[in-house]
């Protein structure tokens, strides 16, 4: 077993402060084969062995077509962790790319691989859904809705889709984007680069570009923002009586 502990750290606080998981839940994990959610499904099998709540885990990929994926070492993952996995071929990249010719693909294309994994994880028998959104995550979308929307919110640590009857988590909230890449790379995790041609090249990219540029003079921007998310309750945030660790922020 892989040692997560300072990602599991971050992970039990976010569970037990927002109810994430309860007696019986069977959880699957979406797996992009990115950073974000190969550390995710680390953490929570790790999680899984001594939590109070007994819960189940699975691991579910969403394969969008793109030519030359190899998923074999995320499958060896899985087998170590113990964790069941399944891959779902879809023609995605198709719809979106060849046939749609999406001028701004990211919206469509989120919309058709989380109603995959959602369909699959119901077929499985999963109440709920864990994706990997950590704190820099939910940072950059609050900007992106007051940039381009102007309005206040960004994605909620909880949310419960009444037409699918599933319950997504984001256990990852408390864990900033450092220390997720920082697991990843000494972990040695498989890590399979985005073949999506709009990679790097998005609004959501922009605004973590923007958010590094200031970090430079602010350096505490980042967390700042995520404790006025809590202090303020927006998007089912709690306010709670401590911050993130000083030495998190000064790392």
């Amino acid at each position: 077993m892989i040692n997560a502990r300072r990602i599991l750290s971050y992970v039990r606080r976010a569970v037990d402060d927002y109810e994430m998981i309860e007696n019986g839940d069977k959880i699957a994990v979406g797996v992009s084969a990115g950073k974000d959610s190969l550390t995710l499904l680390c953490g929570l099998a790790q999680l899984r062995r001594f939590y109070p709540k007994k819960f189940e885990l699975s691991a579910i990929t969403v394969d969008c077509g793109f030519d030359n994926m190899d998923f074999s070492r995320i499958t060896e993952l899985c087998e170590d962790l113990g964790v069941e996995y399944r891959i779902i071929p879809t023609n995605i990249k198709q719809v979106v790319f060849d046939i749609r010719n999406e001028k701004n693909p990211c919206s469509l294309c989120s919309k058709l691989r989380h109603g995959a994994l959602n369909d699959e994880a119901k077929k499985t028998g999963c109440n709920k859904v864990a994706l990997g959104h950590h704190l820099d995550d939910t940072v950059e979308t609050f900007m992106l809705n007051l940039i381009y929307e102007g309005r206040i919110g960004t994605f909620s640590p909880v949310t419960y889709l009444d037409r699918t009857d599933l319950t997504l988590i984001r256990p990852l909230i408390y864990a900033p984007e450092k220390e997720v890449r920082n697991f990843a790379n000494k972990s040695n995790l498989p890590v399979i680069i985005s073949p999506c041609p709009v990679d790097k090249k998005t609004k959501r990219e922009d605004v973590k570009q923007l958010l590094a540029d200031l970090s430079k003079k602010y350096k505490n921007i980042k967390y700042n923002i995520f404790g006025a998310i809590r202090l303020k309750e927006i998007d089912g945030y709690k306010k709670l009586n401590y911050v993130l660790r000083k030495k998190d922020k000064d790392e």
